[in-house]
């Protein structure tokens, strides 16, 4: 599934990128400069929205991880991957509960 990538201008919260599909490393790269484009043109806030997200791969939560720390960018909807990897966890056997 193709990555797509939507941006919402909030005049509260500033810009959203919503992205939906899967992200691996080339999109998440587009995504940074995306992003890096819309704070520096806009000067307002970024959240990256990864709600509708199918499937994150580590190349791609690095560079997540590296727009979350930095100032005015913003990183929402992950929810969905830590209940995914807990619940990943509840099933393999030998787990400690």
């Amino acid at each position: 599934m193709a990555t797509h990538i939507t941006q919402i201008d909030d005049l509260d919260r500033g810009t959203i990128l919503r992205v939906k599909g899967e992200m691996l490393l080339e999109d998440a790269l587009l995504l940074e400069r995306i992003a890096a484009d819309v704070h520096s043109e806009q000067g307002a806030d970024v959240t990256i929205d990864l709600a509708e997200l199918d499937f994150l791969d580590s190349d791609s939560a690095q560079i997540l991880k590296r727009l979350k720390d930095l100032q005015g960018y913003n990183v929402i909807g992950m929810e969905i991957f830590l209940q995914s990897a807990v619940n990943n966890a509840e099933k393999t056997p030998g787990n400690i509960t």
